[in-house]
């Protein structure tokens, strides 16, 4: 004789989740989604408030403005996710950026793809020296990295003196990739957006990229488990060096002028794109393209401010709410999932 089973059936809740719905409501859950939700409420209410502010010319200029910080803020989010950070970045960009200076100077006919390469290969190597230092000395990389900030500054204050170089239009082709333009979309903001979809297909994609997070999370436990952390973390610092290095490029085709005092104030800008784009200051979670539209967020929310007649003061002020906010809420959302966590692991028991 056969007995009759019942399988209870799913609640209607679940039921009525399809895949579909369970990834708009993760997306709309979102770190990134809610900087971007912030982002296009500035765009709004800026525009409304001084209708010349999203002009054709007025918006080109925020994207190429954008998107120097953009590419910078990948790198940074890379060594950040690690639990680390690196505060050499402006530094970086202004040697890097003289750099191309001097190189166009001494070799007028070098080929563009020569000069990206030089500023690269040179941000690349800072970036080693700051990986380096960090996993042998096993210093935070806070204090490593202000060191090299003020080193790295120091050897471009040597070297440029009172000298500028003006490459912007020197040699008009690499001037021109400030000004070209692809579809309406600026060619250096379409470099950026190249940059956060290959970083963000890695760090999603790669068994090195989901190593960061695991870093990020507990560097012993990753240790244990097998995974190179020294490695890692040097490479880390190695991408966000590479990538100010290409900053720095972009840089002096964007302002023409480069010199002793270029970028120099961006890597506080750069790192709090990063944690207001949603990347745990602590390590462990976040995305490049979060910190992408970090990035994007606070260069509009400049730019905003002052359409709006805001002083500099303020502008300063309301970056550093911004940023005190971005932490908090990130530390409220993992006090949430813990709980939540453990709530789950309960009921399985």
């Amino acid at each position: 004789m056969t007995r009759a089973t019942t399988i209870d059936a799913p609640p209607a809740s679940r039921r009525a989740s399809s895949p579909v719905a369970r990834g708009i409501g993760r997306t709309f859950a979102s770190r990134e989604f809610s900087v971007f939700a912030a982002l296009a409420i500035l765009l709004v209410v800026t525009t409304v408030a001084n209708p010349r502010f999203l002009t054709p010319q007025g918006t080109k200029d925020l994207l190429l403005n954008a998107a120097i910080f953009v590419v910078m803020a990948v790198g940074e989010a890379l060594v950040i996710i690690t639990r680390n950070v690196d505060l050499s970045v402006g530094s970086i960009l202004g040697l890097t950026a003289f750099s191309t200076g001097a190189v166009y100077s001494a070799v007028p006919s070098m080929p563009l793809i020569g000069i990206f390469l030089v500023g690269i290969v040179l941000g690349a190597i800072l970036g080693a020296v700051n990986g380096l230092i960090v996993t042998t000395a096993k210093v935070p990389a806070l204090v490593i990295t202000l060191g090299t900030l003020y080193i790295f500054r120091g050897i471009n204050n040597a070297w440029a003196g009172s000298t500028q170089y003006f490459v912007g239009n020197d040699p008009p082709e690499f001037g021109n990739l400030s000004v070209q333009v692809v579809a309406g979309v600026p060619l250096l903001a379409l470099i950026a957006l190249v940059v956060t979809v290959v970083f963000a297909l890695y760090m999603f994609g790669a068994r090195s990229g989901r190593d960061l997070y695991a870093i990020g999370s507990d560097p012993v436990a990753a240790e244990l488990f097998g995974i190179r952390v020294r490695t890692r973390v040097i490479t880390a610092f190695v991408a966000s060096g590479a990538l100010s290095g290409l900053a720095g490029v972009l840089y002096a085709s964007r302002f023409n002028s480069v010199g002793a005092d270029t970028g120099t104030g961006y890597e506080l800008q750069i790192v709090a794109a990063v944690v207001v784009g949603g990347v745990a200051i602590f390590g462990g979670s976040g995305t490049v393209a979060g910190a992408a539209i970090g990035a994007v967020l606070l260069t509009t929310m400049t730019g905003a401010l002052a359409a709006l007649n805001v002083s500099k003061f303020w502008q300063q002020a309301i970056v550093g709410v911004l940023i005190i906010a971005a932490i908090l809420i990130t530390k409220i959302i993992s006090v949430r999932n813990a709980r939540r966590l453990r709530v789950s692991e309960a009921k399985n028991v």
